[in-house]
């Protein structure tokens, strides 16, 4: 068993803040801009009366192998408690293919449900009331044709538009950044966001039409402040598209949402979502010229952090994902997934998934941390945190700013470099032993600790699910088919919106990778720069 070296007196944390022994109330000068809850600029949250008026949702995310696989893992979940759905996509999906394309080979429904036409999308919701259960849809580049789907799914089942509410990702920007699983050029994938934006204002007026991710990149290895000023300013580059394209930015701000991950170092996490919340406030009512408040509000999407999951000694993870709930709802989230103990090693069985929804139970209902607002609100501590990540995060945006904005950041590598930089940064102290991973670098227990059973996808999954999409294209009207993606190429040609297109398009039976290539034919496909500055 390895011990760690003496605790050190760390001279700050991770995102380079000073540190003291011990903090006063000099230090907490912040306290005096924060207002009070549901007032502008919402560091103490977004409504008066927060988790005493309505709880979080309670969203785990799920999904693998096939439709009705994950429509099962949905149901059971819900029958026990969850308040919403979050549905996880294969790579396959995430990066515009058909199941029996040649890139999808191996990897269908491995990490995340396979889907490639309606069919698979009202197998997916069977039984799900979709005007009384909010859906969020991880999904970025292609999550116009998804939207497309699940909308077209409703009309089939005769539900209004106007009564389904929910999120999809639709964030290409961190995908440029910190992901991977683009598919066309930015200017072109910018596009398929507003007309998302501009549409759903129009027919989906409850949809939040995109969730801004900092999750992804502080996943690839960001500080909390890198997390913080990257997605604000991916934000503003959504928001300047929008204006740039004739929507009212006050039409636009109140549907957009945030996704942010609730990291391990409990009150610096606390005082990043209070900090994200006056920065976008700001930006929004200063820069935008919005005068509606519900525009000045960050509504956000919490997820414990995957990263920081071990494979050694899992049943660690449980105490790692309740602290880092706890920060999401200390710092006043308004949905949240907790990660389950086995996620290190492979998806989640149905018992983890349980547990892990159970944390979010017991921090709601036995804690007491939802009893008042922002119950560290006043903490010298954290109000020392929270301006200091502020100020740092906000000198930071002023740099993606002066080279243009997001997109320009990103094309030259100049944020990818960043983010890498600290990524290496963090797992050089983890190495030097100077960031203790428990039951890793510290306490390690000689060959890894207990075994835990672990969720398989088998490799018959896919050879079903390709069985399934052929017999669906053998059962379709293909002269149909064919003409709803000949009005697809002549959308993209042109300036039209190309929502109401997908819509009818997926329900005549055209496929995600058919109307993806339709597509990549006309937008081409991204490539990244071999190397960065």
């Amino acid at each position: 068993m390895t011990r760690p070296p003496n605790r050190r007196n760390r001279a700050s944390n991770d995102s380079d803040v000073p540190l003291k022994t011990i903090f006063h109330v000099d230090d907490a000068a912040f306290t005096a801009q924060a207002g009070e809850p549901g007032a502008y600029p919402f560091v103490r949250g977004i409504r008066p009366d927060m988790y005493r008026g309505r709880l979080w949702t309670m969203r785990q995310y799920a999904g693998f192998g096939t439709a009705a696989e994950s429509n099962e893992r949905y149901r059971y979940l819900l029958a026990r408690g969850q308040t919403g759905l979050s549905v996880a996509f294969d790579l396959v999906t995430q990066l515009g293919y058909d199941s029996d394309a040649v890139p999808a080979h191996g990897e269908v429904g491995k990490v995340g449900v396979a889907i490639d036409s309606i069919e698979d999308m009202e197998t997916l919701f069977h039984e799900i009331p979709l005007d009384r259960v909010t859906v969020s849809m991880t999904i970025n580049a292609p999550a116009s044709i998804l939207l497309a789907m699940l909308l077209a799914v409703a009309r089939r089942r005769g539900i209004s538009f106007e009564k389904l509410g929910g999120t999809i990702q639709n964030d290409v920007l961190k995908e440029y950044a910190a992901r991977g699983t683009y598919i066309f050029p930015p200017k072109p994938a910018m596009r398929l966001i507003t007309d998302v934006f501009a549409y759903c204002a129009r027919e989906v007026p409850s949809w939040n039409t995109i969730s801004i991710s900092g999750y992804h990149i502080r996943e690839a290895g960001s500080t909390a402040v890198q997390e913080l000023a990257f997605t604000l300013s991916n934000a503003k580059t959504y928001l300047k598209a929008a204006v740039d394209v004739g929507l009212d930015p006050d039409t636009v701000a109140p549907r957009l949402s945030f996704f942010w991950n609730a990291h391990n170092d409990l009150f610096e996490e606390i005082a990043k979502f209070r900090a994200a919340r006056i920065i976008w406030a700001q930006i929004v009512r200063d820069e935008f010229g919005c005068k509606d408040p519900r525009s000045w509000m960050l509504r956000f999407h919490a997820q414990t952090a995957g990263s920081t999951l071990t494979a050694q000694e899992p049943d660690n993870n449980v105490v790692r994902v309740t602290i880092q709930a706890l920060a999401a709802v200390l710092g006043g989230c308004q949905s949240l997934h907790t990660n389950g103990r086995d996620e290190a090693l492979a998806l989640p069985t149905a018992e983890s998934a349980r547990l892990a929804l159970r944390t979010q139970q017991i921090v709601a209902y036995e804690s007491g941390a939802a009893d008042v607002v922002d119950p560290l609100g006043g903490s010298y501590y954290v109000e020392y945190l929270t301006g200091e990540l502020a100020a740092r995060a906000r000198a930071l945006i002023a740099e993606v700013d002066a080279m243009g904005g997001s997109v320009p950041a990103i094309e030259s590598g100049w944020m990818q470099t960043q983010i890498a930089d600290a990524s290496y940064d963090a797992q050089q102290r983890i190495e030097r032993g100077e960031q203790v991973v428990v039951g890793v670098n510290a306490f390690a227990e000689q060959g890894g600790g207990p075994q835990i059973p672990l969720q398989r996808v088998e490799d018959a999954v896919e050879r079903e699910q390709v069985e399934r999409l052929r017999a669906f294209r053998a059962r379709r009207d293909a002269a149909h088919v064919a003409q709803r993606l000949a009005e697809i190429r002549q959308a993209a040609e042109s300036s039209a919106n190309l929502m109401p297109c997908f819509v009818e398009a997926v329900d005549a039976g055209a496929t995600l990778g058919e109307i993806c290539d339709v597509l990549r034919g006309i937008f081409g496909a991204y490539k990244p720069q071999e190397a960065f500055a």
